[in-house]
């Protein structure tokens, strides 16, 4: 644990480690929340896990290596306050093509699922070759929801206009999205059929193309160790389970984004935001310590 926290530094970074010029990775907060429509409190999410990780460890005990080393520079929070869902995502996009036009690693932290989309468009333009790896209890594919078509509902539908997706841990979504699926025979991999084995997680690697961006969804993870989120759902997946995918992802293709999203932090329990930093850091490692 560091003596010195700043409360707007990832991991309470000072120095070379966190300068914008050295840094490898760019941290992005953005405190949205607009079409959720369940428990609320994703604004608060960015906040809450920057904070969480300036009392943890950067000193990773599975790859060996002080995470820190790698340089990350965190942003300041992208003003959302009395935007439109179209004005936000203009506003994400413009600020992930800024970080990848310095040739640094995109790590985008929510507020709600639907700024990935504005992620998205961002990276996709300059990786044409990109698919988009969604760990999610949620389908996400309704075409419109609360009368906008950029609702944290439909995110994956935008996103798959962009280009191919491939989804786990989904366990909760309506008839239109379940005929959806079944007609376009879309790659969704059911909670259902993972929570209890990993024989499904190299069938997800080749179904991903060359370069991923990841969106992580927090509530894919079973209640017990993540209830903090806007619509939590029974039956989740586990810590290890879930790292260990996204290290064979790692290994496997090229990583080159990812966000975490939808944490609705709860005071009295603060676990939930301390898992959430915990896995953005794990993530980097897995991304540049191999």
């Amino acid at each position: 644990m560091r003596d010195t926290v700043r409360l707007d530094s990832f991991g309470a970074l000072e120095g070379d480690y966190s300068s914008y010029k050295k840094a490898r990775v760019v941290i992005l907060p953005v405190p949205y929340e607009a079409t959720v429509t369940y428990g609320r409190g994703t604004a608060r999410g960015p906040k809450a896990i920057l904070e969480a990780s300036q009392n943890m460890e950067l000193y990773d005990e599975e790859l060996g290596r002080n995470i820190s080393e790698v340089g990350i520079h965190t942003l300041d929070r992208l003003d959302v306050r009395s935007r439109s869902p179209e004005e936000v995502l203009g506003g994400v996009e413009r600020s992930v093509e800024r970080i990848l036009a310095a040739n640094k690693f995109p790590v985008v932290i929510g507020g709600e699922h639907s700024i990935t989309v504005g992620v998205v468009r961002a990276v996709r333009k300059r990786f044409s070759d990109l698919c988009v790896l969604q760990l999610d209890a949620h389908a996400d594919l309704r075409e419109s929801y609360g009368g906008t078509r950029f609702s944290h509902a439909c995110v994956m539908a935008r996103v798959r206009e962009l280009c191919p997706a491939v989804q786990v841990g989904v366990r909760s979504l309506s008839d239109e999205e379940a005929a959806l699926i079944k007609d376009r025979s879309l790659n969704v991999f059911w909670a259902t059929n993972i929570y209890n084995n990993n024989k499904w997680m190299d069938e997800v690697v080749s179904k991903l193309s060359g370069k991923v961006y990841v969106t992580i969804d927090l509530d894919v993870f079973d209640t017990g160790i993540m209830p903090s989120t806007g619509t939590p759902e029974p039956g989740g997946l586990g810590w290890y389970q879930t790292i260990g995918f996204l290290r064979k992802v790692s290994e496997k293709r090229e990583v080159v984004g990812f966000d975490v999203v939808e944490l609705a932090p709860d005071d009295s329990n603060i676990a939930p935001a301390f898992l959430a930093a915990k896995l953005i850091c794990r993530m980097i490692g897995y991304v540049f310590c191999r």
